[in-house]
Parts: structure tokens; sequence; C-alpha cells
């Protein structure tokens, strides 16, 4: 039996359940989940990361209903991100914390200028010496950035080699800092999950927005939802998010209700293409 299969499930709130009814009757849906800590557990190793079952089935029934769009926006490279969470076919992918994005076949891929280049392998040097001199830290290369990971170092070694991090490189031009749960982003490319939000908005032509996340750079996204969106914080840290679920458990249950009350909705205009 799975950890999933053995917890029991967080029941979703009345309010919560009517917010998703609710939504499930827009016209066009945009469907938008952070990964890491949302869809998957958090794990030691980024690597070992997998979306829990039920939760990877509900959102690829989501992707194939007529009128919704389903999208990752992930802090994760794009490669990494397609890599754990297999996404299905037709959902659109954000990476990088919105510096990468994949809108369907001919997306072009992420391409940095001279400048970036340099600033990007400054920011290296500079984060290697630290995990050098910090047991358990290491670092993970991403199209735009380097990410400083502190999740298996002790919590006085992660404070030391962050704080070391942030004051050699918080004022560099052109370089652009995210602390996460354990992690510490580093970026060549000013973006965030809100702008990718707003801009899967758009592209999507989304009448009404879900997302859901858990770490603090999810924050970007929820506050730019708009009336008659539907944001969900999962964890129980800070958040502007109306609602929240306890862990990624839980996310499989709000995924399944969504995917429930959505099949009705587009039921009602079109059998067929519910049922296809």
């Amino acid at each position: 039996m799975t950890p999933e299969a053995r917890r029991p499930a967080l029941g979703l709130t009345p309010e919560l359940r009517a917010a998703i009814r609710r939504i499930a009757q827009t016209d066009q849906l945009l469907v938008a989940m952070d990964f890491d800590g949302t869809m998957a557990p958090i794990v030691g190793r980024a690597g070992d990361a997998r979306p829990l079952p039920r939760a990877a089935a509900a959102f690829a029934g989501l992707a194939v209903l007529p009128r919704t769009t389903t999208a990752l926006i992930s802090g994760r490279a794009l490669a990494s991100l397609r890599a754990v969470a297999s996404p299905p076919v037709d959902s659109l992918l954000i990476g990088s914390h919105g510096a990468e994005a994949w809108m369907g076949p001919g997306s072009a891929a992420l391409a940095l200028d001279a400048d970036q280049e340099a600033r990007l392998a400054a920011v290296r040097s500079t984060l290697a010496e630290i995990v050098a001199e910090a047991p358990g830290t290491l670092l993970e290369d991403k199209p735009a950035g380097v990410v400083l990971h502190t999740r298996l170092a002790d919590d006085d070694v992660a404070e030391d080699a962050v704080a070391a991090a942030r004051s050699l490189l918080q004022d560099r031009k052109g370089v652009y800092l995210k602390e996460g749960k354990r992690v510490l982003e580093t970026s060549v490319v000013n973006a965030s999950k809100g702008e990718a939000v707003t801009f899967l908005r758009q592209a999507s032509g989304a009448t009404a927005v879900f997302f859901a996340g858990d770490d603090t750079t999810d924050e970007d996204a929820l506050a730019r939802l708009e009336p008659g969106d539907v944001g969900v914080k999962v964890g129980p840290d800070f958040t502007c998010a109306e609602f929240r679920v306890e862990a990624p458990e839980h996310v499989s249950e709000l995924l399944e209700a969504l995917l429930q009350e959505r099949s009705l909705a587009v039921a009602e205009e079109d059998p067929q293409a519910a049922s296809g």
C-alpha cells in the first residue's frame, strides 16, 4: 500500500468545494499547478520526485476535457520537469520560474546573450566556492541560472551558505535571487510564476484560472489571480490564497473533485466531447 493510500484524505471544506463547482462552470478553464510540494511530495534529491498517482491521473483527465487547458508552472528547468512529471502531451509547461516556456511543438528554447552567459558563469563560480565549504549543499544548473540546494545540509550550515550567497550576489547587476524551501535560486533572466500565470491566461484565453502551489515562489502566482479565479495553498506557510489544503496527498482529492465537476459542466453542453 502506498503512503498516499494509507493516509486519510483531508476533506475539502464546503467553501472550497463550492469554489470548485463555480470555477468548473467557466467557459475556458486554465488549471495551472506547481509540481514539487504540490503534485509531488518534497524529496531529498530532485531527480527522485514523482507525482502522486491519483493527482497525476486527475490532471491527465482534465487535460483532455473540452475548453480546458492544463499547465505546470515550476522552478525546475523544463528538461527536469518533463523527466519527473511525465506531463500529459497537451499540457503547457513553464520552467525556471517563468524563464522557460513550452507552448507546443515549435516552441523556441531559451537563449541567453553573451552578457547573460558571462554573468551565469560568474554566479556559478561564486556558488561553487560556497558549496566546497558547506557539507551537504549542492548545485543544480538550469538554462538561465544555478540553484543552491541545502536540503541535505545541517540547519546551521544551510543558513550560513544561503547568507553567504546572498551577500555576494544580491547586489550584482542582472542577477536575480529567489529563496524557496531549502533552496536559493539564482537567475540571469528576471521572471516569476506570477508573470507565467498572466502569460498562460492570455495564451489560453482562460476566463478563469485554478492555481495551486506550496512554496514562497508560488505566492507570486497566487497574487496574480483575479476575481473568479481559485487559488489554493498547499501546506501551513503564510499565503495570500483564499483556500488551503494540508499536503500533496490532499491535492489528489482536490484535482479529482475539479475533474468531476468540470466533466459534468462540459457534458451538459457537449456529452460526446466530454465522454471522449
